[in-house]
C-alpha cells in the first residue's frame, strides 16, 4: 500500500489532487499494482479524505503535550513519537494535524510502524490538508529516516 501512496504523490502532487476512486483504481491497476493493495489504499485514502479539522476539539490546540495509551505505543515506535513531537514543537504540524496523522497510522492496524512509513503518512495528511507544501518539508519526509544530513 505504501508504494501506491508514493506513486500517488509522485504522479499527482503538482496537479494538487488525485482522481476519483474509480478512475484511480483503473490507473493503479494499469500501473501494475495488486488489486488487494489498491483496495487497501483506496479505503485508507477514503478515510483520509473524511478527516476534517473542525471535527477535532479546539482545546487540542492549547494542550501542552500528547500522552499515548499503551496500545498506541505498540503501534508507533519511540522514534515516531519523538519525530511527531519535534515537528509539532517546531510548528511544522499542528496538534490537530498530529491527531490526523495518528488516525491514519492507527487505521493500518499494524504494530510498530517504522519512521519511513509514518513520514509517508505525514506527507499524505499534509498534502490533503494544505494547498502548499514547503519543498524542504517534502524533502525531509521523502528522505530515508536513517540518512545523514550535512547542514
Amino acid at each position: 500500500m505504501f508504494d501506491i501512496l508514493m506513486f500517488l504523490f509522485e504522479s499527482y502532487f503538482h496537479s494538487g489532487t488525485y482522481p476519483n476512486s474509480d478512475k484511480l483504481s483503473r490507473k493503479l491497476s494499469a500501473a501494475g499494482f495488486d488489486n488487494e493493495d489498491i483496495h487497501l489504499a483506496l479505503t485508507w485514502l477514503s478515510g483520509l479524505e473524511q478527516l476534517n479539522k473542525a471535527d477535532y476539539p479546539s482545546a487540542i490546540n492549547g494542550s501542552s503535550g500528547r500522552f499515548y495509551a499503551a496500545i498506541e505505543m505498540k503501534r508507533i515506535s519511540y522514534d515516531v513519537r519523538c519525530f511527531l513531537t519535534f515537528w509539532e514543537q517546531s510548528k511544522i504540524i499542528t496538534p490537530v494535524e498530529r491527531e490526523m496523522i495518528l488516525d491514519r497510522a492507527f487505521a493500518l492496524n499494524r504494530e510498530n510502524l517504522p519512521l519511513d512509513k509514518i513520514k509517508l503518512i505525514v506527507l499524505m495528511v499534509l498534502w490533503n490538508q494544505r494547498q502548499d507544501l514547503d519543498p524542504l518539508i517534502i524533502e525531509d519526509l521523502l528522505s530515508p529516516a536513517d540518512s545523514i544530513r550535512l547542514h
